[in-house]
């Protein structure tokens, strides 16, 4: 039997997050796994470290060393405020810990981007995300693993209108998206957690880009 790993997840609060947290305990495969939050989480467990840390700091904080980065970082331009603290959660913060932790030796590094992520978009949300990945792709882990859900579905802390009207609008229009429109389905939160946990027990390298179709087989497995 293979010794086990440390895993680390930052973003343990989110949508996506929260479901990671749960598989990673859960998971034989780790033996420990640490949470970075911004606050402590109401979650106890024996494999469970919890680190209260400030991302604005994260360049001074220690203890951020694992075998596996699970990245779920990421927030809303309504949430955010503005463009400046979205730009600061969904590129600063995701790139540095990903800096950090490459520069701690982590092997792998799986990041919860979004469909249409692109550096050269005209859309500010895209773009960000496309200038995150293109970041972490240039650091050295021997995989990373990138993935691009189409509208997530789940239940949110906060309401969203415009996500739950978009919701129920696929999932009436969801058999008509076929062939190479499959890839903008909608898709689970807890199917890109799993999509994550899947993609971690795969031994192969590189740098792999996972859609929405495709997180939805993996999640599957």
């Amino acid at each position: 039997m293979a010794p086990q790993k440390t895993a680390l997840i930052a973003g343990a609060s989110g949508l996506v997050g929260g479901h990671c947290l749960r598989l990673l305990l859960q998971s034989d495969r780790y033996g420990k796994v640490i949470a970075v939050v911004r606050k402590p989480l109401p979650v106890q467990h024996p494999k469970l470290e919890q680190k209260v840390i400030d991302f604005d700091k994260l360049n001074i904080t220690s203890g951020l060393m694992a075998d596996d980065i699970f990245c779920c970082l990421g927030t809303t331009m309504k949430q955010a405020g503005s463009k400046e603290k979205f730009y600061k959660v969904d590129y600063t913060y995701v790139v540095e810990l990903a800096k950090i932790t490459s520069h701690h030796f982590a092997s792998q590094f799986l990041v919860v981007s979004a469909m249409g992520a692109n550096p050269e978009s005209f859309f500010f949300y895209n773009k960000v995300k496309g200038e995150m990945e293109d970041a972490v792709k240039k650091l050295p882990f021997t995989a990373v693993h990138i993935f691009r859900p189409s509208l997530l579905l789940g239940e949110r802390k906060e309401k969203r209108f415009g996500e739950k009207a978009g919701e129920v609008i696929l999932s009436v229009l969801d058999f008509l998206i076929v062939g190479p429109l499959k890839k903008y389905r909608a898709v689970a939160a807890a199917d890109v957690a799993k999509a994550m946990i899947e993609m971690a027990n795969d031994n192969g390298g590189g740098i792999k880009i996972h859609p929405s179709d495709e997180i939805a087989k993996l999640a599957k497995n």
